[in-house]
């Protein structure tokens, strides 16, 4: 099952003016600001989310034993490693880490936790460095 990727405000209101007219400078600084927090949403679905714990769950006693630093390695890879089976939506969560706790919290938050703590994280997205 495939992630499903929602994109809105990928392209700032254009001005009809030249850039060098006053107007323009007004309307490129109200355009740049648009630009620079574009509103993404990303939809995981509740199997694709039950996917990332079911390669978590397994994990867990290995990042226990290997100690935070090799465990955070391991998830990096995890994570990328489902990032590519969703369809490719490892460039959402380079730039919005977030994804991966709140889908974990809503899915598997026993699992979660327990991933926190053996990675010694204060959240999984501290974790991610890909």
């Amino acid at each position: 099952m495939f992630a499903t990727v929602a994109l809105a405000a990928c392209t700032t209101t254009g001005d009809p003016n030249p850039a060098g007219t006053s107007g323009s400078a007004t309307s490129s600084a109200q355009g740049s600001t648009s630009a620079a927090a574009p509103t993404t949403t990303l939809e995981i679905s509740d199997a694709s989310a039950e996917q990332l714990c079911d390669l978590i769950e397994p994990e867990l006693s290995s990042w226990r034993v290997q100690g935070p630093t090799l465990g955070k390695i391991g998830l990096n890879a995890l994570v990328h490693q489902w990032g590519v089976q969703q369809g490719g939506i490892n460039g959402h969560i380079l730039h919005d880490k977030s994804i991966i706790d709140t889908t974990t919290t809503k899915a598997c938050p026993e699992v979660r936790q327990q991933a926190i703590q053996a990675l010694e994280l204060p959240n999984l997205a501290a974790g991610i460095a890909f």
